[in-house]
């Protein structure tokens, strides 16, 4: 793939037709893709080939990267027999968990085997079971990195060589001292993953061990692979879109009768960026000895405390803790203060020693990304402050969803901590989305946390096949999310401006 370092997205975004395909950032290792107009979402969703011929990159848990598709034919090529196929895991147990999940779903037997380099391990099912093993993949993200699959097809074998092995550890080490500074906890309270949906599944797996048989809740409208997990995991799991007055009541009744295994919830959510008002919840939740799970990607920790009420807390550190969008990782956080610490720590203790699953390499690139963590996200949160006055008083728009304050964020709140540096937007229609998304000059991409901006139409790219549910939960078609970076703001202003003004006089 060719690498084109000097490009700038912040003052050369790639938003162009010619973009198209294009990785953002434009490096090897990147997790988003250029889908500069309209049209092009579409067609990628209706897996167009003028798109699938010109995708250079994607996000990892959708999109095989090439060098993860060459390692994947090359375990194929060793253990696959006629009307097979085969993915690659990053471990023995990830490959097994995958295993179970495709028999259980297909009623058909898959093996494993194991690569030959670091704990990499190959799954080998039927190919008519591609989907479901894919599906797996995606949903519990518990993927081959690249630079995983890079060095694997070097002619690696055996352990991780000693010295690569040492850095990665300290570069992890490193990590989980930072997360673990920003959240008041030991770093021995923090567990990484390869990436934020294998910390959710993690967690899944955790409060559901806890109280088996029993569903688990979502509140508000989540990333959509959030519900996913407890949706074909576990014991199911009962929705509430929209985390109102009365689905609260109801969610504190079913705690009080003991019936749920947990609560989970986005703060602020993606891409509602609604907020649950989590305090009154939590002691309900906490007196019924019900775990409360919380996703802080969106604010990140440097604006919100979710420790203050959550047992245990998620993070994408693909996002803005990264930055710069050339890795996949995420991690779990553990309450000391949760009556469940002990069982948590223990359980996450006991599988993280035989099932580290961050490749070492992603480690290094993390640990030196995350640097300048907080002094970034304080940038985000002014900028996406100015976008948002001038959106909301700009006569085209229709609606836009940020946190109105950090007040919102109840408890959580830190002092002098913004709200984050993404937010959802609504035009008239479609026709007045797609012309303006044709012609705003920032990157377009999925991802969020960048330092450099991305929009994208959100319900599109992740509803696709179900988007009359999605605007039956709130969720318009046409809505619009914007992950704000760290370009001047002024200039970020005026681009959003002109485009607004290619719109049709009627809008």
């Amino acid at each position: 793939m060719p690498e084109s370092p000097l490009r700038d997205l912040m003052t050369d975004p790639a938003w162009a037709a010619s973009d198209l395909g294009l990785p953002l950032p434009p490096t090897t290792h990147a997790v988003s893709v250029a889908l500069p107009r309209w049209e092009d979402v579409i067609d990628y969703e209706e897996e167009h080939p003028r798109i699938a011929a010109a995708l250079q990159a994607g996000y990892p848990r959708f999109f095989v990267h090439p060098l993860v598709a060459e390692l994947f034919a090359e375990a194929t090529r060793r253990w696959a027999g006629p009307g097979e196929g085969c993915l690659v895991f990053p471990s023995e147990l990830s490959a097994r968990r995958a295993a179970a999940y495709v028999s259980g779903k297909s009623g058909l037997s898959c093996r494993v085997e194991p690569y030959g380099a670091g704990t990499l391990h190959a799954l080998i099912f039927p190919e008519n079971a591609r989907r479901t093993a894919r599906d797996y993949w995606r949903y519990c993200g518990a993927v081959v990195s690249s630079r995983l699959a890079a060095c694997a097809l070097s002619g690696w074998h055996g352990p991780v060589p000693a010295a690569l092995e040492e850095a990665g550890q300290t570069a992890k080490q490193t990590i989980r001292a930072r997360l673990a500074a920003l959240s008041g906890v030991a770093p021995e309270d923090v567990f990484l993953f390869p990436s934020g949906m294998n910390a959710v599944a993690a967690a899944h797996r955790l409060v559901t061990a806890l109280r088996p048989g029993l569903p688990t809740v979502q509140l508000d409208f989540p990333y959509v692979d959030v519900l996913r997990v407890q949706q074909e995991f576990g014991s199911g799991v009962k929705f509430f879109p929209v985390a109102d007055a009365k689905a609260l009541q109801e969610v504190g009744a079913l705690a009080d009768a003991g019936a749920l295994a947990a609560v989970f919830a986005e703060v602020p959510s993606n891409p509602l960026l609604s907020c649950v008002p989590v305090d009154t919840l939590a002691d309900r939740l906490q007196a019924a000895g019900i775990p409360l799970v919380l996703d802080d990607t969106v604010a990140t920790v440097v604006n919100l405390d979710a420790l203050q009420v959550a047992d245990l807390v998620t993070t994408s550190l693909t996002k803005a803790f990264s930055g710069v969008g050339d890795v996949i990782a995420g991690a779990l956080t553990l309450n000391p203060r949760s009556p469940h610490y002990a069982h948590f720590h223990a359980a996450m203790q006991a599988e993280q020693t035989a099932h580290d699953l961050l490749w070492t390499e992603d480690a290094m690139v993390l640990e030196e990304n995350s640097r300048d963590f907080p002094e970034r996200v304080r940038r985000m949160n002014l900028n996406t402050e100015a976008l948002i006055h001038f959106l909301k008083a700009h006569p085209a728009v229709e609606q836009v969803w940020y946190p109105e304050s950090p007040a919102v964020f109840g408890p959580m709140a830190r002092s002098g901590g913004g709200r984050g540096c993404l937010f959802s937007f609504l035009l008239r229609d479609e026709a007045a989305a797609s012309c303006f998304y044709d012609q705003l000059k920032v990157s377009k991409g999925p991802s969020l946390g960048t330092n450099f901006s991305l929009c994208c139409p959100y319900t599109l790219l992740a509803h696709y096949q179900e988007l009359d549910w999605a605007a039956g939960c709130g969720v318009p078609r046409h809505l619009l999310r914007v992950s704000v970076g760290l370009e001047d703001a002024g200039e970020l202003v005026a681009r959003f401006a002109a485009a607004l003004e290619t719109l049709p006089s009627a809008v």
